[in-house]
C-alpha cells in the first residue's frame, strides 16, 4: 500500500531533515548536485547529466508529453534497483523519520521519485518549490542583523587559530576560511584542495549560522569579498563590514613564528609556487631572495619577505576601509588562549 504524499515549505522541511536519523536526498542530476546542494543531502539522481539534458531538450523542442515518455523509458528498467538503493540508505528501523527529498522546482523529478518510493512503502516528504525555493530564502537570511565581531590583524597574526581557541572556550564562531577550504592568500591553498562553488559556500554558511544563537555575539575572521575563488554572499559581507573589528596587534616575531609553524611541514616546491604566484607584486629581487631562503631551508627569512608584501596589501585595505569600527587589542607575545581571553575581555568591555 502506497504511503500518502506529504509536502513541506522550506523552514519545516529543513527542520525535519535536520533531526537525527533523517535521510535527505537530492534527486537532481550529479552535475547540479556538485555545483551546490542543501548541506547534508546525498546525491540520489533520477537522471544522469546526459539523460537530464536529453529530456530537457525534448521538453523545450517537442513538448511535455514526449519528454515524460522519454523519462519513463529511461527510468523504467531501473525502478526496482532504485527502490533497493533507497531502502538500503533508509535502513530497517521502523521508527526512522521520513525521507526528505527535493529536486530543482519540486516538480516532476521529486514527484516521480517520491511516488516510486511511497509505492514501495517508504515515507517521503517533498520540498515545496524544490531547491529553487530554498535558494530564494537565503539572501534575506544572509542579511539578517547577525551580531558579528570580526577578528582583524596582519598576515601571520594567527587569526584562524585564535578563532578556534574562542570556540573551545564556548564562544560562537564561524570559520569562513574553513568553509571555503582556503586561507585567503597565495599560500592559502597550496595543496590545491577543491573549493566549493560560491553558491555552495553560501549554503554551508547558512547552515553554520542557522545552528547559532542570534542573540549572542558571533566571531568571524575579517575577510575581503573573496576567499580564494569563493565569493562571500554580498548581504553577509555588508553585515560584516558594518560590525566592529577587534584588531589583533602581534609582533613581527610572533607572526614569523606562526607562519613557520603553519607552513614548515609543506613541501618546499609548494612554497616556491606560492612565491612565484606573487612575483609581480613582490618584485623580482625579493622573490629571488625568498626562493634562495627556501633553498637554504631558512623559512623564517622567507616568511619575513612575504610579510613585507602582505603588510603593504593589508595597509592598503585598511586605508580603503577608513570608516571601519576597529578596536586595537595588544596581543604581542601572548599564547593563542591568552589572545582569545583578551579579545573576549575587550568585546565585553565595549558591550559587543
Amino acid at each position: 500500500m502506497a504511503v500518502p504524499e506529504r509536502k513541506m515549505g522550506v523552514a519545516e522541511f529543513l527542520a525535519g531533515a535536520a533531526e537525527e536519523g533523517a535521510l535527505l536526498l537530492d534527486v537532481r542530476s550529479p552535475g547540479e548536485y556538485a555545483e551546490a546542494h542543501i548541506p547534508g543531502a546525498l546525491s540520489f539522481p533520477l537522471f544522469s547529466d546526459a539523460e537530464r539534458a536529453e529530456v530537457g531538450t525534448l521538453y523545450k523542442q517537442v513538448g511535455r508529453e514526449e519528454a515524460v515518455e522519454k523519462g519513463l523509458e529511461i527510468i523504467g528498467p531501473r525502478m526496482a534497483e532504485t527502490v533497493r538503493r533507497a531502502k538500503a540508505l533508509f535502513g530497517a528501523e521502523p521508527d526512522r523519520r521520513p525521507i526528505h527529498m527535493y529536486c530543482w522546482r519540486g516538480g516532476m523529478r521529486s514527484g516521480s521519485m517520491g511516488w516510486l518510493l511511497r509505492t514501495a512503502g517508504l515515507p517521503v516528504v517533498l520540498l515545496e518549490g524544490g531547491y529553487k525555493a530554498y535558494k530564494q530564502t537565503l539572501p534575506e537570511f544572509m542579511g539578517r542583523p547577525w551580531p558579528l565581531v570580526r577578528i582583524g590583524g596582519y598576515t601571520g597574526s594567527a587569526k584562524t587559530a585564535v578563532l578556534h581557541a574562542l570556540a573551545e572556550r564556548g564562544e560562537q564562531v564561524v570559520d569562513l576560511e574553513g568553509l571555503a577550504r582556503h586561507f585567503g592568500s597565495a599560500f592559502g591553498n597550496l595543496e590545491r584542495h577543491a573549493q566549493p562553488s560560491s553558491e555552495h559556500f553560501r549554503n554551508l554558511l547558512a547552515e553554520a549560522l542557522g545552528q547559532l544563537d542570534a542573540g549572542r555575539r558571533i566571531w568571524v575572521e575579517n575577510e575581503s569579498r573573496r576567499i580564494g575563488q569563493v565569493h562571500l554572499p554580498e548581504p553577509f559581507y555588508q553585515r560584516m563590514i558594518d560590525c566592529p573589528a577587534m584588531e589583533m596587534l602581534r609582533s613581527v616575531d610572533d607572526r614569523v613564528e606562526h607562519l613557520v609553524d603553519m607552513y614548515g611541514a609543506f613541501d618546499i616546491d609548494l612554497l616556491r609556487h606560492g612565491f612565484e604566484a606573487i612575483r609581480a607584486e613582490l618584485g623580482g629581487q625579493e622573490t629571488e631572495e625568498a626562493l634562495g631562503a627556501l633553498d637554504r631551508e631558512d623559512l623564517a627569512k622567507a616568511a619575513r619577505i612575504a610579510l613585507d608584501y602582505y603588510d603593504r596589501t593589508y595597509e592598503h585595505g585598511l586605508r580603503k576601509r577608513a570608516g571601519d569600527r576597529r578596536h586595537p587589542v595588544e596581543c604581542a607575545g601572548l599564547s593563542l588562549d591568552a589572545c582569545a581571553d583578551r579579545l573576549v575581555n575587550h568585546a565585553e568591555e565595549l558591550s559587543f
